[in-house]
């Protein structure tokens, strides 16, 4: 009976361990797939001219010259001839300290100079008269003497060199207190009134010269290339949507936003005679390769020269193609071509549309599940 109610014990206990072992292994197998890490990979969609083509940039509308005048001198103000929305030419006196003080200084400076001068031709007549009592009788005078008179010539020679100096810097200390445009511009703000105390390199008006309108757009690294062969590039402004304004490029930037990922390219258009573009105004820019040069880079995609994969041990060239819908990566085969100023073409291996990953490609395994970090395009 003894014999039973142990048997009973056992196959009881049996009976509780089974659902817990089973329930553990439930539990691990959940932590497991807790602990399953999707690696983020930063990519590119690769793309071809018919999406430059497409595609529309923001930018921003600035001057090509604008300024913060200040004088270099300090002082009260006597004359202030300009307004806000005034147009001043090169050369143009738009503010001015009062002088008087500054041509007090010069006009002392040169009073010592002209003694000095005088000094100096005192002190050379002399040294001449003693050279000559040396020459005709040694006995008359000492070569102590002569050593004196020479050196008080010399001194008085460098006094007026150093005097010279103080003369050149008091006249542009006089100079300074005129403030003149730099460039033919228009008024846009002014910080001070006339007759106030100013002091030396405090903002006293901004002048910029809007004949000219410049605009920075960034371009995404994967459509950099196509950017200098832009050709009927159009700007539209937010406030004249109807309006389109012809642009040229003015710079590439060779270097990429290292958040970003884009090149920024700065575009330059004339002031058009029927509206006023303003600095700070928002628009967009379009443009398209030349056909010629759109069938040239037609023949290949460029990619960033981080998304190149060249193991050591083999001599063949791959990329991680990402795939949209599973997000797992594959390792494909391509052929490269040219490198190029912001990035390396392929010309073989890759379609338009699909994804790249473009940095820790040797962090990167097949089939591993990814997370897409797009390249941001603005």
């Amino acid at each position: 009976m003894f014999y039973n109610r142990v048997k009973n014990i056992k196959r009881m206990g049996y009976l509780f361990i089974i659902p817990l072992f089973l329930s553990l292994q439930a539990c691990e197998k959940e932590q497991l797939e807790e602990k399953k890490i999707v690696r983020p990979v930063r990519a590119m969609k690769v793309s071809d001219v018919v999406q430059f083509r497409q595609r529309q940039f923001p930018g921003t509308a600035t001057a090509t010259q604008e300024v913060d005048l200040s004088f270099r001198v300090s002082g009260p103000l006597i004359t202030f001839p300009v307004n806000v929305g005034d147009e001043v030419k090169t050369g143009d006196v738009v503010v001015r300290i009062d002088p008087r003080d500054y041509e007090v200084s010069l006009n002392n400076v040169r009073g010592q100079l002209d003694k000095t001068m005088a000094n100096l031709k005192r002190a050379q007549s002399e040294f001449d008269r003693e050279m000559r009592i040396l020459e005709r009788d040694a006995g008359a005078t000492s070569q102590t003497a002569v050593d004196r008179k020479r050196s008080q010539r010399d001194q008085a020679r460098a006094d007026i060199k150093s005097l010279q100096a103080s003369v050149a810097s008091a006249k542009d200390q006089l100079n300074y207190t005129y403030l003149k445009a730099p460039f033919d511009g228009v008024v846009v703000s002014t910080y001070v009134k006339n007759f106030e105390f100013v002091q030396a390199k405090e903002p006293i008006v901004r002048i910029v010269d809007n004949s000219r309108i410049e605009m920075v757009i960034n371009i995404p690294e994967s459509l950099i290339s196509m950017a200098p062969q832009a050709k009927n590039i159009e700007v539209i402004f937010d406030p004249f949507p109807d309006r389109k304004i012809p642009a040229e490029i003015k710079e590439i930037g060779t270097e990429a936003s290292r958040t970003t990922r884009t090149y920024p390219v700065t575009l330059i258009m004339d002031q058009p005679e029927d509206i006023n573009i303003l600095p700070g105004m928002a628009g967009k820019a379009s443009g398209k390769p030349d056909a010629d040069d759109m069938s040239k880079l037609a023949i290949g995609k460029q990619v960033p020269v981080a998304a190149i994969l060249s193991p050591d041990d083999i001599e063949k060239t791959y990329v991680w193609i990402i795939n949209e819908q599973s997000k797992t990566v594959a390792k494909r085969e391509v052929i490269i071509g040219k490198l190029t100023d912001t990035g390396i073409m392929v010309t073989s291996g890759l379609e338009d549309g699909e994804w790249v990953a473009t940095a820790g490609v040797n962090y990167l395994r097949e089939g591993m599940e990814v997370r897409i970090l797009e390249e941001k395009t603005e």
